[in-house]
């Protein structure tokens, strides 16, 4: 089954040049000022710890859009109205640097990012094959958006990089409620158990379809990062798989091919694990600490010096 028909050979130039204008019109966001501007998300939050690791939000963004795609109401506003289909990496990278600038960003920057990804999603409606309508503002589905990347990068640092404690989680989920009540979110999940219960009532309609396989392969095959061995790539979309709910997973027929072995396993916490290690200078989460007057490294400092430096 196609999502649409096949682009005839003369038509084939116009989603390229979407491609490159999208690229062209791709923020660029200055983490390092204007000096002294909060961010949306505070400092010694989870999330700033979570999101600085770069294997966590690569496994929980490959398993937020398994998740989001699992709605057909979702895939189809996606297919139909963005240049998912001809750059999906270049997509997922927009999405990925959205993200970022809610947690790290100044927050007058962040407010302005959200506002334009909020106008863009505006323009998006229409129907399924099957004769669902949709808009990718309606709540229910702006929620469910915003369940899946919170419970994706959450479960995944969780998983394959640290455990969280029960007050962490707690702390991680409540650090992401001011951004998506900017994006219009009307029902933040608070919890593990909270997703699971939203996901519950959507489940019904969820259904497979070959795209996802189609966004595996292109994770499995290591076009996003083409520096890192495939061996991590071949993990993380596996690793993606894994932490989906299975009764999600059952609903996409993912099957056993997509299991996680032993090898996969180890290769992400390894890579998980060194990855939380490393003092990345040019990360947004170094960047982010210096705008604020706090050492680069604040946000691999724990917890207890954290508090000791804000209080200076």
């Amino acid at each position: 089954m196609a999502l649409r028909e096949p682009v005839p050979a003369e038509h084939e130039a116009a989603p390229a040049q979407a491609a490159k204008r999208a690229a062209a019109r791709e923020w660029k966001i200055d983490y390092l000022s204007p000096a002294g501007e909060p961010s949306l998300v505070p400092p010694d939050s989870v999330q700033w710890r979570v999101y600085r690791n770069p294997i966590a939000m690569g496994v929980g963004g490959v398993a937020a859009v398994l998740l989001e795609f699992a709605d057909p109401r979702i895939r189809s506003g996606v297919w139909d109205h963005s240049i998912y289909k001809v750059d999906p990496i270049g997509r997922s990278r927009r999405t990925g640097v959205a993200a970022m600038v809610g947690v790290y960003g100044p927050a007058s920057v962040a407010r302005k990012v959200i506002s334009g990804v909020t106008k863009m999603h505006a323009r998006v409606s229409g129907e399924t094959p099957n004769g669902q309508s949709y808009r990718a503002l309606d709540p229910v589905l702006l929620n469910w958006v915003s369940a899946t990347a919170a419970f994706g990068f959450f479960k995944a640092y969780h998983t394959f990089v640290r455990p969280l404690s029960p007050e962490e989680q707690v702390r991680f989920f409540a650090d992401g409620k001011p951004v998506a009540e900017l994006y219009g979110v009307t029902q933040s999940v608070g919890s593990e158990a909270e997703f699971v219960a939203m996901m519950e009532g959507l489940l019904p309609g969820f259904e497979p379809h070959p795209i996802n396989l189609e966004f595996l392969n292109i994770i499995e095959s290591g076009r996003a990062a083409p520096s890192v061995p495939r061996i991590l790539h071949r993990a993380m979309a596996r690793g993606a798989v894994a932490i989906l709910p299975p009764v999600v997973r059952k609903k996409l027929e993912l099957g056993r091919e997509w299991d996680l072995t032993v090898l996969d396993r180890m290769a992400l916490t390894s890579a998980g694990r060194f990855a939380d290690l490393r003092r990345d200078r040019n990360s947004p989460a170094w960047q982010a600490a210096l705008r604020l007057g706090l050492p680069g490294d604040f946000a691999w400092r724990s917890p207890s010096k954290q508090r000791s430096l804000l209080k200076r």
